[in-house]
């Protein structure tokens, strides 16, 4: 898996992977992160630039919404064991 594309953003890490023929998205906000792939098979020839019109401002924000919810998920589950 190698790093083909880092996208700058004051919120979240986002760094575009290449591996066994898909792009691999991956979103990183302090100890969260999530990971979305897509198969270079379900693009229309257009490789990574078009990975980076997929992640468009509205689906960063939902995923920095998503980071809100995990991090509130997880706080509720450790303060359960507390």
């Amino acid at each position: 898996m190698r790093v083909i594309a880092e996208l700058p953003h004051p919120q979240c890490k986002i760094s575009i992977f290449s591996m066994n023929q898909k792009f691999i998205v991956k979103f990183e906000q302090g100890p969260y992160e999530q990971s979305y792939k897509i198969s270079e098979l379900d693009l229309t020839g257009g490789g990574v630039n078009e990975v980076f019109q997929i992640i468009d401002e509205t689906f960063i924000e939902t995923v920095v919404e998503r980071f809100k919810t995990m991090r509130s998920d997880f706080t509720s589950a450790y303060q359960r064991q507390q």
